[in-house]
């Protein structure tokens, strides 16, 4: 297509509103603009590449058997509260209600009506294993939408539903989605981790988050060169240390002593003059509306998710301190676990602290000398903190590498969790009822494409892989008054086009030097210019953007090596 033709408003500035690289060359780029928080507009260029995106998705999914399928974005309330869905799932969930009072949602996943769908028309083992999925958009009300398409409002997914008669079913399903996804990512030009994860509101037993490895990632993934585990930081089991409990004759007096205006752990410590490892960290969660203390030591990062797994809650939230205060009658900085009648939880740690400090429940007192054995009523101890440098490896025991990615995947096996509540069942060869197992496999395709940019980009701009990209060549002719260059860029556009190759022509009345700037904004893989060479020695200028590598090549020579340069880098 010609440049001049195009709906690409480039910006030569840096958009104020945008944090990450991928927001900002996006903007600059004329991919997207912005209609609300978190709320975007695809333009052309942006576009293409989404159904780029999306058209690698299909060819894996139908490869692996998968059948496309669209299922309505506006759902029936009803089969939410099937599965006890609606009440739970939060306010990140868009709720609607038509004009007859009923209640109905925006699609953030489609779990229930796809299920819905299925047990009103599978009535046989001879129909399974069956694997569905769509491309569509999905909503859901983010508290702080941010980082462009890393975190919308509004954005494009795929997910498949696999429904197998067994477990043994589900695992084929399940590795063959787990190929897939490596198949798509590796095609769309990324580095990629699949991790494991936790499965969240959505159930199940077994999950992976396949991760793009970006400094801007919002997740924090460790993985071990070792063994090749790999995981979520929030899935990341710590194990129990497996130390010695304080003797009682090593027990000091418990005593009680005046912290003046010192709340927090750091301060604490260093008021007391201990170390952190040294204290007890106390924090209130409201664990389906019961209020909980979670304890873990001094110097960790409690793990909310596993918190919330331990506990086997619903919804887990941090209380608020003016609850707290008004039920607990002391401020969240002076809390503690001795002589509390609330159910107490701690980490595994804690079990061998001894001679430690923790809050004492009275407004600017802590109490030393506290141990776990003697003082503390905890009604069970588990793995509740963060994973951290300097752990071992939960599988190996070697050392851990952390680093950042961005979630583009993840695939889930649900078992029977929603074939049990919306009663989705089969007949066996025997003629038996069965609940169909289930898996469901998404892929973030608005943020793939964020993605690819977060790794493919320089200070110039986008680097689109050759798969990705929303053309292949740009053609710049350097002088729009030159009738020879003018004539040459003009066969050439025609003669690469014929051959099914996808390019750009920039006829753009504009300096050599603006379309440049364009062609390394956008990030076409290859530029052809055509310019004063041509002229005098019959040859073109090929700027290889990956690498900015400069070709000269002869003019009758230029087709076939686009071509071969095109198939190489496939």
């Amino acid at each position: 297509m010609r440049v001049s033709q195009m709906f690409i408003p480039t910006l030569r500035q840096e958009p104020a509103e945008a944090e990450i690289i991928s927001h900002k060359l996006m903007l600059r780029a004329g991919f997207i603009r912005k209609s609300s928080a978190g709320v975007y507009t695809y333009m052309p260029l942006g576009y293409k590449i989404i159904k780029k995106i999306s058209e690698i998705v299909r060819e894996e999914m139908d490869r692996a058997n998968g059948q496309e399928v669209l299922l309505p974005i506006i759902q029936p309330a009803e089969l939410w509260q099937e599965t006890g869905r609606w009440d739970v799932y939060g306010d990140e969930m868009f709720r609607l209600k038509d004009r007859h009072n009923r209640d109905f949602c925006l699609g953030p996943t489609h779990e229930e009506i796809i299920t819905d769908l299925v047990r009103g028309e599978v009535k046989s083992y001879k129909q399974l294993p069956m694997l569905l999925y769509q491309i569509q958009n999905k909503y859901r009300d983010e508290r702080r939408p941010r980082f462009g398409l890393m975190r919308g409002r509004e954005f494009i997914m795929k997910d498949l539903y696999s429904f197998d008669v067994d477990e043994a079913g589900l695992d084929i399903s399940y590795k063959s989605m787990y190929q897939a996804y490596s198949n798509v990512f590796k095609r769309c030009g990324l580095e990629f981790s699949p991790v494991e994860a936790d499965s969240g509101a959505m159930g199940g037993s077994t999950t992976h988050e396949f991760m793009a490895i970006a400094d801007s990632g919002e997740a924090e993934i460790v993985y071990c060169k070792t063994c090749q585990y790999a995981a979520n930081t929030e899935k990341a089991p710590c194990n129990d240390p497996q130390g010695e409990v304080i003797q009682s004759d090593q027990m000091k007096v418990l005593e009680l002593v005046e912290t003046p205006e010192v709340q927090s752990i750091e301060d604490v410590a260093e008021f007391l003059k201990v170390d952190k490892k040294d204290t007890v960290k106390t924090l209130v969660y409201e664990a389906d509306e019961q209020l909980v203390l979670a304890l873990v030591r001094g110097d960790r990062e409690l793990n909310e998710v596993k918190l919330q797994n331990l506990l086997g809650a619903s919804i887990l939230e941090m209380a608020d301190a003016g609850k707290v205060a008004s039920e607990m009658g002391c401020e969240v900085g002076y809390l503690g676990p001795i002589n509390k009648d609330i159910k107490v939880i701690a980490d595994y740690e804690v079990k061998y602290l001894g001679n430690t400090v923790v809050g004492a429940n009275k407004a600017g007192y802590h109490y030393v000398n506290a141990n776990p054995a003697r003082d503390f009523n905890v009604e069970s101890y588990g793995d509740l903190r963060m994973i951290e440098k300097e752990d071992p490896c939960p599988k190996c025991g070697k050392e851990l590498t952390f680093a950042r990615g961005i979630e583009v995947g993840q695939v889930f096996k649900l078992g029977t969790k929603y074939s049990e509540s919306l009663n989705a069942k089969y007949l066996d060869e025997n003629g038996k009822e069965q609940l169909m197992v289930m898996g469901c496999y998404g892929i973030g395709v608005s943020r793939t494409m964020a993605a690819i940019i977060e790794q493919h980009y320089d200070e110039n701009g986008i680097i689109w892989p050759v798969e990705i990209a929303p053309y292949k060549v740009v053609i710049v002719p350097v002088n729009e008054k030159d009738t020879e260059i003018v004539e040459f860029a003009e066969g050439l556009y025609t003669e690469l086009t014929q051959s099914g190759i996808e390019v750009a022509l920039d006829d753009r009345k504009e300096r050599a030097g603006v379309k440049f700037k364009d062609a390394d904004l956008v990030g076409y893989p290859l530029r052809i210019t055509v310019g004063k060479t041509y002229k005098e020695y019959g040859e073109v200028e090929i700027n290889i953007r990956r690498t900015g590598e400069r070709i000269t090549e002869k003019s009758e020579q230029v087709v076939s090596w686009v071509q071969a340069y095109l198939e190489d880098n496939k």
